[in-house]
């Protein structure tokens, strides 16, 4: 088995070219893409009957001229907007809710946004009553900051 493998590296290196692409998929990274890469390169030089040494050698090279050139395009294709996306709880600034529970100057409300429930201050630390509805418009942790929407809008 042994023999079969050293005399057939290209199998090796479709294993590992492989791999790398199953497990790309799952951590959306893009640098095991690269690694991917750098392993089909080396495929080609295997078929070249080259010495193994020269197969590492071409696998790291690949590798990392991947990562600072394949990579950041890629990832500027697939996420132009990638910097101006907030995610997580800061996506929650500017969303509009509905208070469940009235807020007071002297404590917390609760307010419902997209299903889940917050706790909340009002912005100007004044009240509002249950079932008002408002916008957020700052985080801190997980208090959220209030402001009521006016009716007229």
């Amino acid at each position: 088995m042994i023999d079969y493998l050293t005399s057939n590296l290209w199998l090796i290196w479709t294993l590992i070219c492989v791999l790398a692409l199953i497990l790309e998929v799952s951590s959306g990274t893009f640098y095991l893409m690269c690694f991917a890469l750098g392993a089909a390169c080396s495929i080609v030089v295997t078929l070249l009957a080259t010495p193994f040494w020269l197969q590492v050698l071409v696998f790291v090279i690949a590798s990392v001229i991947s990562v600072f050139c394949v990579r950041p395009f890629v990832l500027r294709y697939l996420h132009p907007n990638h910097s101006d996306r907030p995610s997580n709880a800061d996506a929650l600034i500017g969303r509009e809710g509905i208070v469940i529970e009235a807020i007071r100057p002297d404590r917390d409300g609760y307010v419902k946004v997209d299903g889940d429930e917050w706790r909340a201050v009002a912005k100007d630390n004044g009240s509002i009553a249950k079932g008002e509805r408002v916008r957020i418009v700052a985080r801190e942790s997980i208090i959220v900051t209030v402001e009521l929407i006016s009716q007229n809008q």
